[in-house]
């Protein structure tokens, strides 16, 4: 954001706090503490790229403010010490003594040359900075320790060994010098004409070929020894990669000329390379086995003169190239080709190369036509699979799609695992197992128009590729997936309610692994109109020995071959506890969500780390347990918090997580594996304690059919309960799990911050909505309302301050519940459907799909077809009953949304403008189904503040309000400026607010 804009914004947003007077008395209590104006969230900090050394003894960390530059912290994780830098995506080295990572331009600077109008690569670039931890911590300096380097496109150390860093330089100065120093002087007229005729003479190539040969300019690769410093260059290289070994590095040169094409293995340690194959040709998808012995890569130089040049896969171990398929090789279909787009890959134990194949394009023709001679249409066909819309969607990835194959050590041929008819392919990560699972939705695809995915799942032989039926029409969470080893699949038997497997190699049949449990393993509270989901994902135990599935609160061994009795591992029913297998990573962490899943490899048998979540009071904390035992867990942590997933550091009895509250930001904490010796080693916002901010509680209340409902209610700071407050009304469906996360106050891309509002003199309300099929608007109706009417009747709510706000799904129920009730004062709705009977046929553009099974089979919750319930769906549509409306309405719907055409909220806007009642919309140009860009964020979180606080706190209206901005000033006047009188005075936007009407 520009300097001159941030101080208008800045400007206009301090001038709006000044004119909040909230309820009389209600911030007396913590007068000595500022509100939260929009400048201040600016202040705000987030963390990513955390990281964790092998040793245990170091991490680090990214500071990304809300504007600038970020700042890299490496840390000791004794506390004793750490080391700033500008910098982000930081990587230790294997031996925990050296830490890699990127340095950004400065955003100062960026900012002043886009102004000056350089755009692209005249930008400037990424470098590189490589730390030795010794040196840097044990010197002064700010760049003690510290080697850089750059401009660089992009670096890679090794996972499991080598001191050394590659990175791959985005210019190459020499020939930047020698442009600069020796450029040719331009030719002469005579000279111009007589390359004109020599370049006649050559052949005539079309534009296709052309664009197929065409070839990118390599720059400097460098692999730098952080040992001794030393440094080899390889130039022209566009492309290489780094074994995880550490034993050797592969590249790819290109070049203009003839002759300096090629693939080319280094061993880092001496700098010494190899030429593999050379030859003027492309070379892609580079790949090493994990032993770093054998390298693959696939290459189309043989065939490079030619108008469309097939790909061969090739492989080079100890010293030897061999060619392993092309598109003659015996088992690629006939028509197909060795695929550019497949990824190549190598089983753990070196026997096996996997590649991508896919039918040979017919070659486009080299027509030399007008545009305007162009004919360009859709054409929409009801037989069609997939909606037209959902074709040009994927029709970039179809025309990209590979399949899967392999070829065997000591095996002639080649064997095809993907088809045209079964395309998706799942292996094992080590790719040494017999069978892979195959997968296709394609006799079901014009299902998911109205509802859902359906998917056939088929076992394949990996050494003849036969291929053998294991279940069909699996519909949701994920389809049918494959175990670690490869010997079972598993999936969701929605109808059964029940988890399945199967063997692949056949010699069972599918067995029901929870069916004859006393407990039930599907969502209870599910109230979509069709079948429930799994509690959770299942996680396998390693070796295929067992499943860990949960049910509602506890976790089941379950054996797939049906020789053991299921074992319930833990015992969080009698408590109301909820416990689920935590996978712990290693090195990087994920800190985003809670508990484990399913995928990739197995959990270690014996000795497991559970996450625990106390159903009742949101506690939340670790446990040890076992995945062979039942019962015994041993508590390791637990509290009125909420913990991120642990990272292990890779040698050492050290974790790294995070932990937050609605007042703690989740800083970055370290400590043992049992969570003992506790140390919070980042402090991303110590500013927080310079403002007034809120905390949050559970709220309990009865809807109007008397179903006990929770929900979240959020008091300021010095709250007195013999004041009255403006309550601001949040919800989506139910949110009262979260009440410990953390929720920063800088601007949201649609909704509004609970602690921003809250610092600001705001009670916020988030009520939980369980829903009644077919009746979505009434359900969010019959559980809002009453908890709003419970609140107002303890006396601490002022009845004519109440507001509600929501996005998406939020959105539409309350555009519902203004055209029922009036005891909001003031509602926004973002991006809300206004109309089901137009929505239902719209599209979600975004993915190109109908929206029709949203309405008959998930979220929107009406359970049937427009013309079979179509009293449904005129009942729950808030366009029909407009002339309702009391209440002022704000919506938030961009002309680029994917999700929720932005129709409906032009429908409801000119309904009620019909009406003569007061509704505004912003339209963000080019923005989707939420706010993406930075200043638009800013410029709407001012908006929905100046509006809430126009109804709800008797502030002033701004221009945007009052009298609105013309077409004809847009982008030259924003409108923030407050000019009219509060809603409470004659004269006002509105004349009176909505609300009271009980």
């Amino acid at each position: 954001m520009s300097s001159t804009s941030r101080n208008f914004a800045t400007a206009l947003a301090s001038i709006a706090l000044a004119c909040v007077a909230l309820a009389p008395g209600a911030l007396t209590a913590q007068e000595t503490k500022p509100a939260l104006d929009h400048e201040d969230t600016y202040r705000w900090n987030s963390i990513g790229g955390r990281t964790i050394s092998a040793d245990g003894e170091w991490l680090a960390y990214v500071l990304q403010p809300w504007d600038g530059d970020p700042t890299l912290v490496i840390a000791r994780t004794d506390g004793s010490a750490e080391r700033r830098f500008r910098g982000s995506r930081p990587a230790f080295t294997r031996d925990s003594r050296h830490l890699a990572f990127r340095v950004p331009p400065l955003q100062a600077v960026v900012d002043s040359l886009r102004l000056e109008g350089e755009r692209g690569d005249d930008l400037p670039g990424d470098s590189l900075a490589v730390v030795t931890l010794a040196a840097a911590f044990g010197a002064e300096g700010d760049d003690a320790g510290v080697m850089r380097a750059g401009p660089i496109e992009s670096f890679q150390i090794p996972e499991d060994g080598g001191a050394f860093v590659a990175y791959l330089l985005s210019e190459d100065p020499e020939a930047e010098e020698d442009e600069g120093e020796d450029a040719e002087p331009e030719a002469e007229e005579g000279e111009e004409e007589a390359e004109e005729e020599e370049g006649e003479e050559e052949e005539e190539r079309s534009a296709g070929y052309e664009k197929r040969h065409e070839k990118e300019d390599g720059t400097p690769l460098v692999l730098m020894n952080l040992e001794t410093g030393s440094e080899h260059t390889f130039a022209d290289v566009v492309a290489y990669e780094v074994a995880d070994s550490g034993t050797g590095v592969a590249y790819v040169a290109s070049t203009e000329d003839e002759g300096g094409d090629g693939v080319h293995l280094v061993d880092p340690a001496s700098g010494e390379g190899v030429e593999v194959l050379s030859g003027e040709g492309h070379y892609v998808q580079l790949a090493f086995d994990e032993s770093g012995e054998r390298f693959a890569f696939l290459s189309n130089r043989d065939e490079w003169e030619m108008d469309q040049p097939s790909f061969a896969l090739y492989r080079f171990e100890e010293g030897s190239l061999a060619r392993l398929a092309d598109h003659e090789t015996s088992g690629v279909p006939d028509d197909w080709w060795v695929s550019e787009n497949g990824a190549v890959s190598i089983s753990e134990d070196g026997e096996r190369v996997f590649f991508g194949t896919a039918p040979r394009p017919e070659a486009e023709p080299d027509e030399e036509i007008l545009d305007d001679d162009r004919v360009n249409l859709d054409i929409w066909n009801w037989k069609d699979d997939y909606l037209q819309p959902m074709q040009l969607v994927q029709a970039n990835r179809e025309r990209n799609r590979s399949y899967l194959a392999v070829v065997h050590e000591g095996r002639d041929g080649a064997v095809q695992l993907g088809t045209a008819n079964v395309p998706e392919v799942e292996r094992t990560e080590t790719g040494m197992s017999d069978y892979v699972l195959a997968t296709t939705d394609m006799p079901h695809r014009q299902e998911i128009s109205w509802d859902g995915r359906y998917e056939d799942a088929y076992a394949v032989d990996v050494v003849t590729g036969e291929r053998r039926m294991v279940v069909g029409r699996v519909r949701g969470f994920g389809g049918a997936s494959l175990s670690p080893d490869g010997t079972y699949a598993s999936w969701w038997d929605e109808a059964d309610r029940d988890w399945k497997a199967a063997p692949l190699d056949g010699s069972a049949p599918a067995r029901s692994l929870t069916g004859h449990l006393p407990v039930a393993f599907f969502n209870e509270l599910d109230d979509h109109p069709q079948g429930p989901p799994p509690y959770g994902a299942p996680v396998w135990v390693e070796g295929d020995a067992a499943l860990i599935v949960p049910d509602r609160n506890d976790t089941w061994r379950l054996d797939p071959s049906g020789d053991e009795p299921a074992l319930r591992l833990t015992a969080g029913r009698e408590a109301n506890v909820r416990y689920r297998v935590q996978r712990v990573g290693e090195g990087g962490g994920n800190f985003f969500g809670f508990g484990g899943g399913g995928g990739g490899e197995g959990i270690e048998e014996g000795e497991v780390l559970f996450s625990v979540f106390d159903m009742g009071t949101k506690a939340a904390g670790y446990a040890r347990g076992r995945t062979d035992e039942a019962g015994g867990l041993e508590e390791l942590v637990m509290g009125d918090m909420r913990y991120g997933s642990p990272t292990r550091a890779e040698d050492a009895d050290r974790y790294m997580w995070t932990r937050e509250t609605f007042v703690e930001f989740p800083d970055v904490w370290v400590g043992d594996t049992d969570f003992a010796n506790a140390r919070k080693l980042s402090d991303a916002n110590p500013q927080q304690a310079e403002y007034r901010w809120g905390g949050a509680e559970l709220m309990s209340w009865m809807s109007a059919d008397r179903t006990p409902l929770d929900g979240l209610l959020i008091k300021p700071d010095g709250f007195d309960p013999s004041q009255q407050y403006p309550l601001m009304v949040y919800f989506y469906e139910r949110m009262s799990d979260g009440l410990h996360s953390y929720q920063p106050p800088v601007p949201n891309r649609a909704s509004v911050r609970f602690s921003f509002y809250a610092s600001r003199g705001y009670v916020v309300f988030v009520p939980d909505i369980p829903y009644e099929i077919g009746y979505p608007g009434e359900s969010a109706l019959d559980a809002v309302v009453p908890g709003v009417l419970s609140l107002i009747e303890q006396g601490f709510i002022d009845p004519d301050r109440v507001g509600v706000q929501g996005h998406s799904w939020g959105g539409y129920q309350i555009a519902y519940m203004i055209t029922k009730t009036n005891i909001f004062a003031a509602a926004e709705a973002g991006a809300p459907v206004s109309n089901m009977t137009s929505a239902y046929g719209g599209i979600r553009w975004q993915t190109g799909m109908s929206r029709m099974f949203q309405y008959e089979r998930t979220q929107s919750r009406i359970g049937g077809t427009l013309w079979d319930e179509r009293d449904r769906y005129v009942h729950n549509s808030p366009l029909f009953f407009a002339d309702k409306i009391q209440t002022p309405l704000l919506m938030l719907h961009n002309d680029e949304d994917g999700a929720v055409p932005w129709y409906q909220g032009i429908e409801m806007f000119v309904a009620m403008r019909r009406l003569g009642l007061p509704v505004f919309m912003l339209n963000y140009n080019g923005e989707g189904h939420g706010l993406g860009r930075q200043p638009n964020r800013e410029d709407w979180a001012i908006r929905m503040q100046q509006f809430f606080d126009y109804y709800l706190v008797d502030a002033p209206a701004p221009r945007w309000m009052e009298e609105g901005v013309p077409a004809v000033v847009k982008g030259r006047e924003l409108g923030l400026e407050l000019i009219g009188k509060p809603v409470s005075e004659e004269g006002g936007v509105s004349g009176e607010r909505g609300g009271s009407g009980r």
